[in-house]
């Protein structure tokens, strides 16, 4: 892969080991002093889910997604994709680029442990604001399980998880963008390096991080605005309920397990939603109320929204 393969608004920026491919979008900053937006995607996900989010901002603002390690047209690490070695690798795409301004870091999912990992290296110097999208919380594996075995070994078994959660109806992405996304996803690159950081790394990366004690140092990012987004979990597992009952899966005993891990699943992913409140005395949480996990490919505006308030917060105070 060289530069001239990729999309005219990617490089390839060289981290010291190997090739991370970097996106930009927007017209460039102004001021060494303008914010510049950072996607960072959820475990097992590359560049590509952020797709309808960018589309849909302005282009007056200056974005950036990335592949990690492994992923589409980044090279493979030589380190484990770990949370750690993650946000290491974010820190020297960042320094290498060169990605000097403000940062308003988007996270969804696993992102919201890459992104205090990051801020456990870093610190929040360069941090103007963070959007988490429905982001894992240090101690989500302790509240509930989102890889329960009955859930998806027994009911869920044989289920097109993307079709269940009505992701394949109802995403917003143009179908040129669909095709794309489905494509990097089929290939045996992405099925390698997905199984090292969701089966090898993902739940040993919440144990890592809490043994930091970050939540002690609360509020972590001061007065620099932090908006939540919470997704609604119970329709994704529902999605997948129903869609396993009509094959047939599953006993009734079973059946009715999941059905109440359903019934308390939101309440649950809300009170970890609004942990991550604490990061900052300027903080807001809003519900995804018609997206499940992947608020960015149901509601790409409400994304949207949460950077421009971002911004606007960060402007009020200035």
């Amino acid at each position: 892969m060289s530069s001239s393969d990729l999309h005219p608004n990617g490089r390839l920026v060289n981290i010291g080991t190997h090739n991370l491919a970097l996106y930009s979008h927007g017209l460039s900053p102004s001021s060494p002093n303008d914010p510049v937006v950072v996607f960072i995607s959820g475990v097992a996900s590359d560049a590509l889910n952020w797709q309808a989010v960018v589309r849909q901002l302005s282009p007056s603002v200056r974005t950036y997604t990335y592949d990690r390690s492994g992923y589409r047209n980044s090279e493979f690490s030589p380190l484990a994709p770990s949370a750690e070695n993650i946000a290491l690798e974010l820190s020297l795409l960042l320094e290498k680029a060169p990605i000097s301004n403000p940062l308003i870091l988007v996270g969804h999912s696993w992102a919201g442990i890459l992104i205090q990992e990051f801020i456990a290296m870093k610190g929040t110097a360069q941090i103007a604001g963070l959007v988490l999208v429905d982001a894992n919380h240090e101690t989500a594996p302790l509240v509930m399980n989102v890889n329960d075995p009955i859930l998806w070994n027994k009911i869920a078994a044989g289920i097109d998880a993307y079709s269940a959660w009505g992701v394949r109806s109802e995403h917003k992405m143009t179908p040129e963008e669909w095709d794309a996304f489905e494509a990097a996803e089929s290939t045996d690159k992405y099925k390698l390096i997905a199984h090292k950081e969701d089966v090898e790394q993902y739940l040993q990366s919440f144990e890592t991080l809490r043994m930091k004690e970050l939540s002690k140092q609360q509020p972590l990012l001061g007065n620099k605005p932090v908006y939540v987004i919470a997704g609604t979990r119970s329709r994704d597992w529902t999605g997948l309920y129903n869609a396993g009952v009509a094959k047939g899966n599953g006993s009734e005993e079973e059946r009715r397990y999941v059905n109440e891990m359903i019934a308390t699943v939101d309440e649950k992913n809300a009170g970890l939603m609004r942990e991550f409140l604490k990061l900052s005395t300027k903080s807001e949480l809003v519900f995804a109320t018609k997206s499940g996990h992947f608020v960015q490919l149901f509601q790409p505006e409400i994304v949207v929204e949460g950077v421009k308030w971002v911004l606007n917060k960060r402007t009020v105070s200035a």
